[in-house]
């Protein structure tokens, strides 16, 4: 996922680097959406992780 942020933003910059200030709003919100849900998945996992839930625990047992 961070990769096509990165892939979005990228292209984001190419376009208004080239004069296509649509595509590059457009790859910018984009971006911009997955990098967010990166970041929420990512707290989601690390909260679980904390908490013992997982593969983790279950080998323990």
């Amino acid at each position: 996922m961070v990769k096509y942020a990165i892939i979005f933003a990228l292209i984001s910059l190419v376009a208004g680097a080239l004069g296509f200030s649509g595509v590059a709003a457009g790859a910018a919100g984009i971006a911009k959406v997955l990098f967010g849900l990166f970041l929420i998945l990512a707290l989601i996992f690390i909260v679980l992780a904390a908490l013992g839930v997982g593969a983790a625990r279950k080998m323990t047992k």
